[in-house]
């Protein structure tokens, strides 16, 4: 969204006050000159100007510290370009074929935002990430918010995956009302779906898993990508679950 939009830097927010450096380190870059430089693991804000609206992209590392003073710096800058919504997109490992349309669940507590764009109000109680703290804090502030999260194959969770990020970047950007930056995507997705049968191609169990999970997405009619009522019935409350156990595995 960021390079498809090409949005304008708008802020950074400090990473000094909320990392563990000694987690997400800081990069060496060499120059052309091979002269060296650190990049440090900073939470990097940008707006751009779309036909429909306007929106402010938040993108960086989680927060290991202080997620609360965090949290207030987020919807300071919410309230200061008067946002009207705000909506998270993630990814969480399942049992889902890399070859049939991508799962998605949308989870609000807003119930405009529920009836609006037909999400599920998640009845989720438990540990939470910084996911959860920013959509308290802007929920506190008066914001109403949404959570996308798309579900990915387990068995190729080394590869990232376009097809997830297009059908987060579709949904998002038809809640928001602005025509969604595919075209890029598109093509990385025939290459991703190439890249993933290749993975597994000389495995006769993994074929045989893929078999099954195939089996189990058509007769589930997960259609439609793009369509949260189409996709295979979820329970929020496990798909949450999962999310949470996802993030707990994280390093």
């Amino acid at each position: 969204m960021i390079e498809s939009w090409d949005a304008d830097v708008l802020a950074e927010i400090d990473p000094e006050p909320f990392t563990d450096f000694a987690t997400v380190r800081p990069q060496v870059r060499l120059d052309e000159d091979r002269n060296r430089s650190i990049v440090w693991p900073t939470v990097g804000v940008w707006s751009a100007s779309l036909p429909g609206t306007d929106v402010i992209l938040l993108l960086g590392p989680e927060p290991a510290l202080r997620w609360r003073l965090f949290s207030e710096q987020v919807t300071g800058i919410a309230d200061r370009f008067e946002a009207t919504m705000a909506i998270s997109v993630g990814a969480l490992l399942a049992d889902v074929p890399h070859s049939r349309p991508v799962p998605l669940i949308g989870t609000a507590s807003d119930n405009s935002l529920i009836e609006r764009f037909d999400l599920q109000r998640s009845q989720y109680e438990g540990p939470t990430g910084i996911v959860g703290v920013l959509h308290d804090a802007l929920h506190q502030a008066g914001l109403p918010t949404a959570s996308l999260w798309a579900a990915v194959p387990g068995y190729a969770a080394q590869v990232p995956s376009p097809k997830a990020a297009m059908a987060l970047v579709d949904r998002a950007c038809s809640m928001i009302g602005t025509p969604p930056p595919l075209s890029r995507l598109s093509s990385d997705a025939t290459e991703y779906d190439a890249r993933v049968a290749a993975l597994i191609g000389d495995d006769d169990d993994m074929v045989e898993y893929l078999s099954r999970l195939e089996q189990m997405a058509d007769e589930n009619d997960a259609t439609d990508e793009s369509d949260l009522s189409s996709a295979p019935p979820i329970d929020p409350d496990e798909l949450m679950n999962e999310v949470e156990q996802f993030l707990r595995d994280q390093d």
